[in-house]
């Protein structure tokens, strides 16, 4: 009987939210949640409102459109998968070289560094009809603006981790006879590693949004590209399942280089 009370009570005993929040479990329950309540609202709203379809189509009409065009869905989710990553490459090796270059130079520092902010401010939307005009609608505007988009957020946060290396640190290494390859070798790039994948992980995000825009604006395919094309044929169940595609490629994208980062970076956490 005493055990029957002990079990009872070990039963009832109060769910620590807390500690749950600091679970790995917290981060996929809790967003799955709040997407399907999204939903169900959503559903709610539209039923409830009587709003046509070709406004604000319900999650379920999205569904059907959805499992309607799959491959067309697929076939355009590969092509802007395909651009970024192309994009995001160039971005990276570029972004990379271009950000120790300015960290270990003043003079390229003082001479390329305030060109590149210039640069920067320039909307890449506005670039793309002239990218057009000089490539054709294919890939190749969506990869070079993804490339625009990605390069820069690289190059500075590469720059500001060398900066932040202690100028104490480099003394002693000199004293101690290391060249500057040694100490960049030993000191600046594990230092700066946090900083590369820091920017990585925003320029991802920046060369998907890069890829997408040019799409919609000069290219023959992808989702930008089917979007467009779904809403000059007030197809808004089909531009919508295509949003909800680009909003579940950009997580993955993003959570690909949260686990590479977790990886190779284990000892900075």
């Amino acid at each position: 009987m005493q055990g029957t009370i002990e079990n009872s009570r070990r039963s009832t005993k109060k769910f620590d939210f807390n500690a749950f929040l600091n679970t790995k479990a917290a981060t996929i329950v809790l967003p799955a949640i709040a997407t399907v309540l999204l939903f169900i609202f959503w559903e709610i709203a539209v039923w409830a409102f009587k709003i046509q379809p070709f406004n604000l189509p319900a999650p379920s009409k999205i569904i059907e459109a959805a499992i309607k065009f799959a491959p067309q869905l697929t076939e355009n989710s590969l092509r802007t998968v395909w651009t970024t990553f192309a994009g995001f490459a160039i971005a990276s090796f570029v972004g990379v070289v271009l950000g120790f270059l300015i960290g270990y130079s003043k003079f390229i520092y003082l001479t390329f560094y305030p060109l590149l902010v210039a640069f920067n401010t320039i909307p890449k939307s506005a670039l793309v009809p002239l990218l057009a005009v000089w490539f054709g609608a294919n890939a190749i505007p969506a990869i070079v603006t993804a490339f625009l988009l990605a390069f820069f957020p690289i190059a500075v946060n590469v720059a500001l981790g060398l900066e932040t290396i202690e100028p104490e640190m480099k003394d002693v290494l000199y004293a101690l006879g290391a060249s500057d390859f040694e100490i960049f070798q030993k000191v600046g790039w594990p230092h700066t590693l946090p900083y590369v994948f820091a920017s990585l992980k925003i320029a991802v995000s920046f060369s998907f949004i890069g890829a997408v825009i040019a799409e919609s604006i000069a290219s023959n395919a992808g989702l930008g590209y089917l979007i467009v094309q779904a809403a000059s044929d007030f197809n808004v169940p089909l531009a919508f399942a295509a949003l909800i595609a680009l909003a579940i490629l950009g997580v993955m994208l993003y959570a690909l280089f949260v686990a590479i980062e977790k990886k190779v970076i284990y000892w900075a956490r």
